[in-house]
């Protein structure tokens, strides 16, 4: 996370959101040759009712204390949503930078007996979307959802998971701004650290996305996947937290053919988990 950890992530933020912005959209003419994409510095001044000078001293570091009326300029001018504009304002919010107790994510007890009596697929999550614990239907529904996977490593890594997912473009940028948004100012998280560093390097997907710094959140919603043993599945998504770490429920619309199919995968489950032992490489979608 080098740009976070450069200590000017206001001015890394405003840069990039700034390039995302058309002249079109800040009601500006497109004017000649532009050297840059989205709006030029003076432009986001300008519209923004502060200096030039003053809007390239945020950028570069020098002026790490805007005040919030500024901020709410700015948000405006960069097309900012409610989730991004809390973001740009609590970048510069003063918070006490206290020691933090590095504590391991732990699944409670009854957590893992919820997951044992849970008929729909589910799982536990951690703040780096590492799965905790699952229950044999998450299983079933994708080798991936194994405690020991990370879901963002998966989806950005695993070719079987890019086919698995009907939508894999949108899923990979809500996954990474929904992973920026988590980490927040916790940027010296030994976790979040090393997972950054591992898909920084290893994929390009990651690398693009990243350097967008959209922020967004990942909770409830509908997401339609391509199951390789009962085909298309059409799924409800709701998150809910129980103490550190977060519980996963997929489900699908009641008597519903993806209803009806999760059932089928269910009694497959059931199935080969009671039958001998045999080469699962023709059925296996790993």
């Amino acid at each position: 996370m080098k740009d976070e950890g450069s200590g000017n992530r206001l001015g890394s933020y405003l840069r990039a959101r700034r390039q995302l912005v058309s002249p079109a959209q800040a009601g500006l003419p497109p004017g000649g040759h532009r050297r840059v994409p989205g709006l030029r510095r003076e432009e986001v001044a300008l519209l923004a009712g502060i200096s030039p000078d003053y809007y390239l001293r945020l950028e570069r570091g020098r002026d790490k204390n805007p005040s919030p009326q500024v901020l709410e300029s700015l948000a405006r001018v960069l097309h900012l949503d409610d989730i991004e504009r809390a973001y740009l304002l609590g970048l510069v919010a003063a918070r006490p930078r206290a020691p933090r107790r590095k504590r391991p994510e732990h699944v409670p007890a009854r957590v893992h007996e919820l997951l044992a009596h849970l008929q729909i697929p589910a799982f536990v999550e951690g703040r780096a979307f590492d799965v905790l614990a699952s229950n044999p239907m998450a299983v079933a529904l994708s080798p991936r959802l194994r405690p020991g996977q990370n879901r963002l490593r998966s989806l950005l890594l695993d070719p079987e998971e890019q086919a698995f997912q009907q939508d894999w473009l949108k899923a990979t940028a809500d996954f990474v701004a929904a992973l920026r948004t988590t980490i927040g100012d916790d940027i010296d998280n030994p976790r979040f650290v090393e997972l950054v560093g591992e898909l920084a390097l290893s994929s390009e997907r990651f690398r693009s996305l990243w350097a967008r710094h959209d922020v967004r959140g990942l909770d409830g919603g509908t997401t339609t996947i391509n199951h390789p043993v009962v085909g298309e599945l059409r799924l409800h998504r709701d998150k809910l937290t129980i103490d550190d770490v977060i519980l996963v429920l997929y489900y699908p619309d009641k008597d519903s053919d993806s209803d009806e199919k999760l059932r089928l995968l269910a009694a497959l489950s059931l199935t080969e988990s009671a039958g001998p032992a045999h080469d699962r490489s023709a059925g296996d979608p790993r």
